[in-house]
């Protein structure tokens, strides 16, 4: 298959969804952003502010709250021509209006919340089907998201993992995600929420996926479905299991301590960058043009 012309941003996350998965109970406050920074990088690279954005809150048990809170972030940097997808159910994702609306908008930006129920709402709709297309054949076609939203990216997605436990097998559970990318496995809120062992339990799983670990206020612009550029405040964490040598894994008993030899870390800041099939840490991502100059000069 071809490399997608669409681009990816997969962002860590910042604000309360409505819902703390890990204590299991309703958070209402502190429902702020991410730095307008990042939303300016999406605008400018879906084409700038006249651009159609849809916002997508399904994830969010408090998707009009949500809602509206975009609204006036994007409202911030200029946007005003923005909508709000609050779908449901797969019923609401089948609807003709917001079939029309994937169909016609610019950029997509799936809210955090719980990302299993973003694949089970859209998995397998004619809906999904539409922006995965859009995503592979158009050029300037935008898909993010954040938290919830850019976990549920990948084809292999983690839906639930306590932190504290995460060193025991069994306690990290995967399904399928919305497939934008294959062979990657992303987490968000990583340093805040202490998921590192969450992220390389799912690797050692799956060591052909590369696991990118989001922190808060950060994310990795990702274009061709290999060229990832940091962007954000804070730290994107690779995980790389192609060279696991010892993994104890399939060989020991539910809640035993996962044993894993060899796994390759990368750290990456704004600015860095991370070629997927290529497997290789950028210290610096050149800028555009100066890639399209390389790639003829070859």
């Amino acid at each position: 298959m071809e490399n997608p012309l669409g681009k990816l941003f997969a962002i860590g996350g910042a604000e309360d969804k409505g819902v703390d998965l890990e204590k299991g109970e309703m958070v209402r406050n502190n429902l702020n952003f991410f730095e307008l920074g990042i939303l300016r990088r999406i605008v400018e690279e879906a084409g700038g502010p006249d651009k159609r954005m849809e916002v997508i809150t399904t994830a969010s048990m408090i998707p009009y709250e949500v809602g509206e809170n975009y609204l006036n972030a994007f409202g911030k940097i200029g946007c005003t021509n923005i909508g709000v997808m609050p779908i449901r159910n797969r019923a609401d994702a089948m609807d003709l209006e917001y079939l029309e609306r994937i169909r016609t908008c610019d950029a997509i930006m799936f809210s955090g919340g719980n990302q299993l129920r973003l694949s089970a709402t859209f998995g397998g709709t004619q809906f999904l089907q539409v922006a995965l297309e859009r995503y592979h054949n158009e050029e300037n076609f935008v898909v993010a998201g954040t938290s919830a939203g850019a976990m549920a990216m990948s084809n292999t997605m983690i839906y639930e993992g306590n932190a504290s436990r995460s060193h025991l097998k069994g306690e990290v559970k995967i399904t399928t995600g919305l497939g934008f990318m294959d062979d990657v496995i992303f987490d968000s809120h990583f340093e805040k929420r202490g998921r590192f062992g969450r992220l390389a339990q799912a690797i050692s799983s799956n060591p052909s996926c590369i696991g990118i670990g989001l922190g808060e206020d950060t994310g990795m612009l990702i274009k061709d479905g290999n060229r990832m550029e940091a962007i954000g405040s804070g730290l994107v964490i690779i995980i790389d299991g192609h060279d696991i040598r010892h993994n104890n894994i399939a060989d020991i008993p539910e809640g035993n301590p996962i044993s894993v030899e060899n796994l390759k870390v990368h750290f990456c800041e704004k600015g860095n960058g991370y070629n997927l099939k290529e497997r290789k840490f950028i210290p610096e991502v050149m800028h555009e043009e100066l890639f399209k100059k390389t790639e003829e000069i070859k």
